[in-house]
């Protein structure tokens, strides 16, 4: 007789491999239990296991469905009530945050200076503000013109106005054939076509972009240069040299996400290479903290008037009172201070990963947040993230970072930075003693 458990896991692995899609209806479960040979009452309990690790939603009088996202949202900043150990979202926290944070906002506290910052404010923000971005966003001895930084709700709304300013409905977006997922769900809305491009141990490789640009006209290039997600590499000087004289050579642009290079910041921007080429995108939320969703976008002149009307059409400007309050963290030094901190952490955290993961090719950088793990065979990716869930533990399948028909490692992404750190260890010890015993199962395919 079937377990319930392996037949949920089974299920579970449909989705992660996208063979089950959001959006798509379960059978009944009669229908079900009689297609998987179990009694009705052990598909009743795979619904519920489904449904309890996140995966299904049910709607009184229509049925079961894939959820779009496979794990619901967990709470930053700690464990999820239900015991969850969430590597998936990836939330630098530090003990001293809160009081940091705290200490800038007290200026903000009276009525009026709170009738000031309650006000709202447009895509450019005030001078002031932009002026402490530019010392924010500062890098490498790359300081931007504070005249072409404009401002958005979030850093994922920043990249959807950048995409669709330069990207028509209908045309191509060249990007790493390892991408952000966000960008995907992006891509989805705008109506616009992904082009993975080939990477290689330096990043992106400029002679894709060539080729696919040969193939068919790109309109832009979205590109993670400094520790890429989902693998941590960081283009060499040279390799963003090539790239930029791709980019002025075809007359394109590139979208270039800074979102975690401030954990890396004596490697200059791509855009200091081809200023009139790039549009930087940055955000508060990993520099400072999850709920500050402040966005910002550094643009070209030839760039900006559209990138400007694509963040207010999209309804995606900034509340003014993330700008003040972050222009006060910039100055009373709350940013050096947790930019320091959280570099600390991330070092602190990659030595628990090396201690646990040492003996498995696993792709990281000591100033990330994140690791790309090749599995051991017979694991397969899809496998393994049911399994782990079955542990407690939320994983990324290397399938949420492809596009297309590009087929994804063997491998997972495991964020490092949500979990207390004794968590951390504790997943990781799992996750390793689990990588080193496949299942029978497995074994015999």
């Amino acid at each position: 007789m079937k377990d319930y458990v392996q037949t949920a896991d089974a299920v579970a692995a449909d989705i992660a491999a996208g063979r089950l899609r959001p959006g798509d209806r379960l059978p009944p479960q009669r229908d079900f239990a009689r297609q998987h040979g179990i009694a009705a009452s052990t598909a009743a309990r795979v619904y519920q296991e489904l449904a309890r690790r996140g995966h299904t939603v049910g709607e009184v009088g229509r049925g079961t469905f894939v959820r779009a996202t496979a794990h619901p949202a967990a709470p930053a900043l700690s464990e999820p009530a239900d015991g969850r150990i969430d590597l998936e979202l990836n939330y630098p926290v530090v003990p001293e945050q809160a009081g940091l944070l705290g200490a800038g906002l007290a200026g903000l506290a009276t009525p009026d200076v709170l009738e000031t910052v309650l006000r709202p404010v447009g895509a450019i923000g005030t001078p002031a503000t932009r002026e402490f971005s530019a010392d924010l966003l500062a890098r490498g001895g790359w300081r931007p013109d504070p005249a072409q930084v404009l401002f958005a709700g979030n850093g994922r709304q920043a990249i959807s106005a950048a995409v669709a300013a330069l990207v028509p409905p209908g045309a191509r977006l060249g990007i790493e054939e390892l991408t952000y997922p966000g960008l995907k769900v992006i891509a989805a809305r705008l109506g616009i076509t992904l082009v993975p491009l080939a990477m290689d141990e330096d990043g992106l490789v400029p002679e894709a972009v060539r080729a696919a640009h040969r193939s068919a006209p790109l309109h832009a290039v979205y590109v993670q240069p400094t520790l890429h997600n989902p693998l941590s590499l960081t283009m060499s000087e040279h390799r963003r040299g090539e790239l930029a004289g791709v980019l002025r050579e075809l007359d394109l642009h590139a979208i270039e996400d800074t979102i975690w290079a401030f954990l890396y910041d004596d490697r200059p921007p791509l855009a200091a290479l081809a200023p009139e080429h790039t549009v930087v995108i940055d955000s508060l939320s990993k520099r400072l903290s999850p709920g500050l969703t402040l966005g910002f976008a550094v643009a070209p002149p030839a760039v900006a008037p559209g990138l400007t009307s694509a963040l207010r059409s999209g309804g995606w400007t900034p509340m003014r009172f993330a700008l003040e309050a972050a222009a006060r963290w910039q100055a009373d030094g709350a940013v050096r201070a947790l930019v320091a901190a959280k570099k600390q952490e991330a070092a602190r955290r990659q030595e628990v990963a090396a201690r646990h993961l040492g003996p498995f090719p696993v792709r990281s950088d000591p100033r990330s947040y994140y690791c790309w793990w090749e599995l051991p065979r017979p694991w397969r990716a899809d496998m393994f993230v049911a399994a782990a869930a079955r542990h407690g533990i939320a994983v990324t399948p290397a399938a949420a970072f492809t596009v297309g028909e590009y087929r994804a490692p063997n491998a997972i992404r495991l964020g490092l930075a949500s979990p207390r750190i004794e968590a951390l260890s504790q997943a990781l010890a799992v996750l390793a003693d689990l990588a080193r015993s496949a299942p029978d199962e497995l074994v015999s395919d």
